[in-house]
């Protein structure tokens, strides 16, 4: 039962997905099909929901998806957008967007009417809509693992370039055992991963210096790949 905070009653709690660990398992009917989060097995994966078809910012962001797909795929990373309509709304507004844009918009998008997914990732938000899913982005590795979560208002576009540049880091640090600063973009400098005990600290600034590595201080190390 709800309860009271000050005189606002607080709202439903809402069940969100966990950075690296599962994805939330699913299994729906898009444009494409019918789909399931096994699907996407052994690629990564970009699922995105949108309020509703047919309005004007959702279609700005579904041109600029359809506009990187193939920035997407060369880092083996597949787009699966959803929304609480129908599929022939989806399937309408696709051609709709195809048309006016001239853009191919080649992934699926989910008709989650009975927002099982919607609920299952905490798309729904009762302080911005109890029936329209708000702009959520989950970044799910080739594992099914969630490893990156981003919410946006209804009332604002994505950047798509930033949805593109966090699965490059995210890919570029797994296969490298590095993080990235701030802004990074392929091609700069990476951080090493501080020390874990008093003697490695110790060593760091000598092995550093010896690798050309740049050193701000033993626990903050950049280097190129």
């Amino acid at each position: 039962m709800a309860g009271f905070t000050g005189d606002k009653m607080d709202q439903p709690s809402i069940s969100l997905p966990r950075l690296n660990q599962p994805a939330p398992d699913f299994q729906a009917n898009t444009t494409h099909g019918p789909k399931k989060l096994a699907d996407f097995k052994g690629k990564w994966l970009v699922l995105f929901s949108h309020p509703a078809d047919f309005t004007p910012v959702c279609t700005t962001e579904f041109v600029e998806f359809a506009r990187h797909s193939a920035d997407f795929k060369k880092l083996n990373t597949e787009l699966l957008g959803l929304s609480v309509d129908a599929i022939f709304s989806h399937i309408q507004w696709v051609r709709s967007i195809e048309e006016m844009f001239k853009v191919k918009v080649d992934f699926p998008v989910i008709a989650d009417i009975d927002m099982k997914v919607a609920h299952a990732y905490g798309m729904i938000h009762p302080g911005a809509s109890d029936t329209a899913t708000v702009r959520c982005v989950f970044v799910i590795d080739d594992k099914q693992n969630v490893r990156t979560m981003i919410y946006y208002p209804l009332s604002n576009g994505r950047s798509i370039a930033e949805i593109l540049r966090i699965v490059e880091a995210l890919q570029t640090s797994d296969a490298n055992g590095v993080a990235t600063p701030a802004e990074w973009k392929v091609g700069q400098m990476v951080i090493v991963p501080p020390p874990r005990t008093q003697a490695d600290a110790e060593k760091r600034i000598e092995e550093a210096e010896k690798s050309g590595h740049e050193i701000q201080a033993w626990w903050f190390v950049k280097k190129k790949l």
